[in-house]
This record gives structure tokens, sequence and C-alpha cells, in this order.
């Protein structure tokens, strides 16, 4: 299958990690690029960032219109039905780039994954079954939309979750929800609220860059 189409945006010095970020739904890949240079990484610290498209299919609760989506958005209501098997499908796609990065030279170990409201669902799915050790899992405004069996490897992965307190589209309920899901793992999320709707504000987008740094940075 051939890889998603992306947006790529390499540092100035060769890259030594990865962030692969999903967008929400109907957005493209060029929603987020923007924000890298807002992260304030440090200079010592060149990371490749990818934002992919996700393919355009049609969208139930839209009235079928075709759109960039990860999958299928059957219901809105806080317990909905998940397209579960596009779930699946889009988090395999992700895979697929995680697995490039290692081929161009970055450890699994050095690559983080990050997605917004739907793309966020795909995230989950993708980094906690991981069966390579990854970097982190940064999750923005979304859901764990479907059960995720947790990795050994990834058994101490380091998680951020955000989330606006005045979210319409996803209410904070099910980002906690996911929070709760984590620590059933295992896991410690480091879990922060913003006075915001459905979007990303620009305090949230530095502590992402602080977190993305501790991440990455090598250990003193």
């Amino acid at each position: 299958m051939a890889l998603l189409e992306c947006i790529e945006i390499e540092p100035a010095q060769p890259a030594v990690a990865s962030v692969i970020w999903l967008h929400g739904l109907g957005a493209s890949g060029h929603d987020f690029e923007p924000i890298v240079p807002e992260l304030q990484l440090p200079a010592d610290l060149p990371v490749r960032f990818i934002f992919p498209h996700a393919p355009n299919i049609p969208v139930t609760v839209n009235g079928g219109m075709v759109m960039p989506a990860w999958y299928d958005i059957l219901a809105m209501d806080i317990d909905r039905k998940v397209d579960e098997s596009g779930v699946l499908a889009s988090a395999d796609a992700i895979d697929d780039l995680i697995e490039r990065e290692i081929q161009r030279g970055i450890p699994s170990n050095r690559i983080i994954i990050a997605g917004f409201s739907q793309g966020g669902a795909v995230a989950y799915q993708c980094a906690l079954r991981h069966p390579k050790p990854l970097a982190g899992l940064l999750t923005l405004s979304t859901y764990m939309a479907i059960p995720v069996a947790l990795s050994e490897t990834n058994a101490h992965l380091p998680v951020m979750v955000s989330h606006g307190t005045m979210d319409p589209v996803v209410p904070e309920q099910l980002g906690q929800r996911a929070v709760a899901s984590l620590q059933q793992m295992g896991l410690s999320p480091d879990y922060r609220t913003y006075p915001m709707e459905h979007m990303v504000c620009l305090e949230q987008i530095r502590e992402i860059g602080k977190w993305i740094s501790e991440c990455l940075m090598p250990d003193a």
C-alpha cells in the first residue's frame, strides 16, 4: 500500500528525532504546520515534523459528504458507535510512516506520535499497541475510540493529554475517560486543561514544546 501523503518540515540540522502529528476531521496536514516554530524547541534538538493528510472518505454524520477523515463518524453522541475498522486501518497507515522513519535512520524510541481530535483517537491506537518502543504519545482534544492492548515495549510510554474545558465537539469528559483508561493500563499520563473550546492555544503549544524536548533530549 502507498504511504499517506504528508507535509514534512525538516530541521536546520539533520534530524535526530521525528514527530508524526495527525490532524482532525475535515482538516489536512497543513492544519498544524504553523505550530512548529511556536513550540520553541532547542536549537540543538533537530526534529523532523511529519503531518500526514487523511484520505478523503464519506462521513456519515455529515450526510455522507466526502472529506478528509481518518475514519467514518457514525454518530455524535458521547457513547458513540465507532468505525472500528477505519480506526485500525488508519493506525496501520501511521505504522507505515513510523517504519519509514526507522528506515531513514530515526530509532523508534526517538519518534513521537501526536494527534488532535479524530487524529488523536488514531494516535492512541497506533502508539499504545506499537510493537517497538516509542518516545511519546501526545493527544489533544480527543478520546479513545476503541479499546487498545498496550504493548509491553510501551508499558512506560510518556503520554501528554490536553483538553479544552469548554470543548463542545469532544467534551472534556471523553478526555478524562481516556486518561482513566491510560491509568488502568499502568501509564501515568500528564493531563492538562485549558479554558478553550475545540482548538489549541499558545500556552498549550509552549507546554507541548517543553514536553517534546523532555521526551527527546538525551539524558544529561
